[in-house]
């Protein structure tokens, strides 16, 4: 269901060094790093095992960072996802499409939910 959770953070470093030593004896590791000219908006760390599952983003766009990534199947599913959260009231926050600076089959789609949440649908299969 989940594929990822993301949360924002004040200082990006100091939340990097913390999360990379308290989760380290989980397993988890970073997995990737995307400046803020890579997202559009904020610097990001992911962290995961074998792939990312746990965001943290530097706060510059308050809510950007605080989001849950909802797996999809398919990339139909992630259009149908959009425009069903659009039709009942969310806000565009980036429709379908790939985004390859987080990996070459990432096709995603955002939306800010009723309270300003970033809500995304993701689906990792090659097409």
């Amino acid at each position: 269901m989940l594929d990822h959770i993301g949360i924002d953070v004040s200082d990006l470093k100091t939340s990097r060094a913390f999360y990379a030593a308290a989760l380290a004896p989980l397993g988890y590791r970073v997995i990737q790093e995307l400046t803020a000219e890579q997202t559009g908006a904020n610097p990001i760390v992911m962290f995961g095992i074998d792939a990312p599952e746990f965001v943290i983003a530097e706060d510059k766009a308050p809510g950007l960072g605080n989001h849950i990534a909802f797996r999809a199947e398919t990339r139909a599913a992630v259009d149908a996802f959009h425009a069903a959260a659009l039709k009942a009231g969310g806000r565009d926050n980036g429709g379908p499409g790939l985004r390859p600076d987080y990996g070459p089959t990432y096709y995603a789609a955002f939306v800010f939910d009723p309270d300003g949440f970033n809500i995304e649908a993701v689906c990792h299969a090659p097409e």
